[in-house]
Formats: structure tokens, sequence, C-alpha cells
């Protein structure tokens, strides 16, 4: 039979480390909620009650969207708000019930410096401490200078959770590092801009014009930033002549800019740029492009989100060759092509933008989108065409320029803007739009089911298009003819773009 004395002797280690390690815990939870820090008895106690199911960091996540004027803070917020909802959710539905802790005794805790209501789950592991650990480093990892901001704010609450009493010092750390985990993994699902290289090639040298010697910039005033974003050109480039203009007058303004500068600037949406790209490959010239639009799809692309990211490309003179989508004949004189940087399609994405374009101006750039998408789905009939010799009922044809790759379980971008492919799908007509639709954005690129098909193309003919039915080009809308052929023409045009992002 065992030894029940060898037994024991056997555990006694592992109990003496328990033990120790129970006692640090302790002691350090005393020295902690006993210990005299001016002014924290007012502000700690606050700052954890603040924090309770999270409030505190959505209304940061709220302020940063809201306030601070980029792209990359509402991700930075998004990926935070997402990493504390991991955390939160493995911290109640795992930690907690793993590991049934009392809470500490409050005998050496103040009462001025108690929650007004004490927490009635078990102790192990600090929610609070997860959820700001989850949100702090969401957040860094998509920018520092948030992360930063937030980070001192995050460690405030994990003390005061100990300084009020309401956990042990272990229980705070392993919330913290379940929050640290919970954000990396996360990441690991939507890698951050910062893990996915933005398209590199082909590089080519392009005139450097530092502090916009020589450059004209044409700002398209109706775009959602574009004034902002202008205001921050003249800054960064006191060298280059800015021209706001309306949107009527883009084209000649655009015109003129081209032939009076070394590059061409425009500050505006995908439309603006569309137009600029056009007029800069005519005339031989760069492009420079500073976002000032709601959605950029073409500049983030790029990896250009903000305008020290293009003023960076234009001081050393580098910059990238990209393909030009065509379309023909396109919306213009007749015979002559159209060109898009993004996607064109056909069906139900066209007359969406119409609705949203229609709707934008009255209640704003997304519930115009979510209003559209609603009346789009209840009243659209399929598209007919003839594709590949062959009549079909369509919902959507879409041709993108370039591939798009799927990030985690996001739409997708573009790692190559000089592929020479076109990236079409095709997403076929039936009684549940809806369905289709959702189920090939689930489906991934290059993917065959029966509602939808993806394939890489070089060109692609369209024909038997109905009289009125719309096409869509980088968010303009155009009515489509009878027949069209789309292709690209490769390598068309320059874009300043600094090497290392």
């Amino acid at each position: 039979m065992p030894d029940p004395i060898a037994q024991d002797a056997s555990s006694r280690p592992a109990r003496s480390l328990s033990a120790w390690l129970t006692a640090r815990d302790h002691a350090v939870f005393h020295a902690v909620a006993s210990r005299h820090w001016p002014g924290a008895e007012q502000f700690l106690p606050r700052l954890s009650h603040s924090a309770n199911h999270g409030m505190l960091w959505f209304g940061a996540a709220a302020g940063m969207a809201a306030l601070g004027g980029s792209t990359r803070a509402r991700r930075a917020a998004m990926r935070g708000i997402a990493s504390l909802a991991l955390a939160s959710a493995t911290v109640n539905t795992v930690g907690k019930r793993s590991v049934r802790r009392v809470r500490p005794v409050l005998d050496a805790v103040p009462v001025i410096r108690q929650l007004k209501r004490q927490p009635i789950t078990t102790s192990f592991p600090s929610g609070h401490s997860a959820s700001a650990a989850a949100f702090a480093t969401g957040v860094a990892l998509e920018s520092k200078r948030w992360g930063a901001v937030v980070a001192p704010v995050a460690t405030a609450v994990a003390v005061s959770r100990i300084y009020t009493g309401a956990h042990f010092p272990s229980d705070v750390l392993v919330g913290a590092a379940l929050g640290v985990g919970s954000a990396f993994a996360v990441r690991g699902l939507v890698p951050t801009r910062t893990q996915i290289p933005a398209p590199g090639r082909p590089h080519t040298d392009a005139p450097a014009l530092p502090g916009g010697r020589d450059l004209v910039v044409v700002v398209n005033k109706a775009s959602g930033t574009a004034l902002t974003k202008a205001r921050l050109v003249r800054d960064a480039l006191p060298l280059a002549r800015v021209v706001e203009c309306a949107p009527d007058e883009l084209g000649a303004a655009l015109e003129k800019a081209a032939t009076d500068g070394h590059a061409l600037g425009v500050c505006g949406g995908d439309g603006a740029v569309n137009r600029a790209a056009v007029v800069a490959a005519r005339h031989r010239v760069p492009l420079a492009v500073f976002p000032g639009g709601t959605l950029n799809h073409f500049a983030y692309d790029l990896g250009i989100e903000e305008v020290h990211d293009t003023c960076r490309a234009l001081a050393s003179g580098d910059a990238v060759k990209v393909d030009l989508g065509r379309f023909t004949p396109g919306p213009g004189a007749e015979g002559t092509p159209g060109f898009f940087l993004n996607n064109f399609s056909l069906g139900v994405y066209p007359e969406l933008v119409r609705i949203r374009e229609h709707w934008a101006p009255r209640i704003g750039g997304w519930p115009a989108g979510v209003l559209a998408a609603l009346e789009v789905l209840r009243g659209e009939q399929p598209l007919e065409a003839e594709l590949k010799g062959q009549r079909r009922a369509l919902w959507l044809l879409f041709a993108g320029n370039g591939m798009y790759q799927r990030v985690g379980p996001t739409p997708g971008r573009r790692f190559d803007m000089a592929d020479g492919l076109l990236d079409v799908r095709v997403v076929h007509g039936g009684r549940t739009p809806g369905l289709r639709l959702l189920a090939a954005a689930l489906a991934g690129p290059l993917s065959r089911s029966p509602v939808h098909a993806a394939q890489r193309r070089r060109r692609l003919r369209i024909t038997g298009i109905a009289p009125g039915t719309p096409l869509a080009y980088d968010g303009e809308v155009a009515d489509a003819p009878w027949e069209l052929l789309i292709d690209k023409v490769d390598e068309a045009l320059t874009v300043y773009r600094p090497l290392a992002l």
C-alpha cells in the first residue's frame, strides 16, 4: 500500500509554495489598501465605479471615434471594444466559474475607499482588470498614440480594484493577463493594418516635391472630410497650391492643375480620386492622394490613411505603379471608355449607391447606406444579361481592379494594385436576394457555390443588358449600354506612396 507519510511529504513543497503565494498576495493587498495616497480616496473609487459593465470604455471608444479625426482612431476604438467583449465573455463564462474565490475581508480598507455596492461574484479573476487591459491593448495594437492615452487610465482602474478592497492583487494580475491575451486573440482573427503589407510593387520613382513645391492639390468641397484635410495639407505642404472647388468645377480644375504642376494632388472621396486618376494618367503626371471622403477605399488599400503619409512620399519621391480598370463604352462621349480604380458593378449595388446618395445629405452617410440596403433587398429585381454565351439572371456582377483578399472575417482588401487581373464575382438570381448576397459574402474569394461564382479574369464581355440598367464605378452611377467590355490598362498610373508606412 502507498505510504501516507511519504505522500504527505511529497505534497508539502506544493502546499508550501501555495501558502507562500497566498501570504504574499494578502501582504500586497494590505499594503495597497492601507496606504495613504494623496487625492486617491476621491478619484480611484469613482474611477472603479465608472468602469462597471465596461461603461468607461464604451464612452472612451465613442469619444475616440467622434473626436479622433482619423480612420485609425475609429479602428482602434472598434478593436478595443472587440477585445473587451472577448475578455468579458472569457472571465464570466470560464474564469469566475472555475475558481470560487472569496472576496477580500475589508477590515484594512478605510470606509471612504470602499465601493458603495460590493460585488457579489467570486473574486478570481478581476473582470474590471481584464476589460481595462483588453481595451487598452486592443487600442494600442491599432494606434500607439491612442494606446499611450488609454494605458494610464486602464492601469488606474486595475489598481483601484485593490485600493477599494474589491480584489486581491493576483485577481488583478490574472485578469489583466486574460485581457491582454484577448486583444491578441482578436488580432489573430482580424489583423491590424500594420500586419498587412500595403501594395508596394512595382516601385517607381516620382519627382521629389518637399514642402509641396510644384504641386497643385484640387479639393472637392462636397466630399466628407475634404475641407478639414485641406487645412492639414496647407499646414504640412506650405509650398503647394491648394484649390477648393465644387463638384461641377472639379473636371476643369483637375485638367488645369495637371498642366500647371509637376504632380497632381487630389483631396476627396473615391469619386474625386477616380476623376483625378484619369486626368493624371492622360497627362502622364504622378498622383498624390489625400483621403478626404467617407470610405476612401483606394487610398486605404494603398496604405495611405493620413495626410502625413502622402507628405512623406512627396518629400522622398517614392511611388508605385497602379492599374486602371476600364469599361467600354463609358458614360461620356460615345465610344470613349470609363475607368475605375476600385470596382465596377451591375445589379443591386448601383441601385444601392443611387438611393444612398439621395438620402445621405439629409440623414448622413451610414444611415443612408443601411436604408438603401433595406430598400434594394426588398424591391429589386434580378438583372438579365448574357455572360459567356448564356442568358443569366443576376443579383450582382462585381469586377474589382485587382484581387481582393479576405482579412479575417472582414470583406477584404487588395495587396497588389498592379496585378493585371480583374476580381470577377457573380451572385446568381433567385427568390432570396438577401440570403444569396450574404452567402456570397461569407463564401470568400474565388469560391464556387450554387449562388456565387468568382474568377480571375483579364477581360469580361457582357451583352444583352436591359435598357435603363444602372452601373456603378467607384461610387458613381450611370446607365449601362446594351454591351460592355471590361478590361484593364496595366500600370497606367503613378501614385505617391512612402516605402515604409
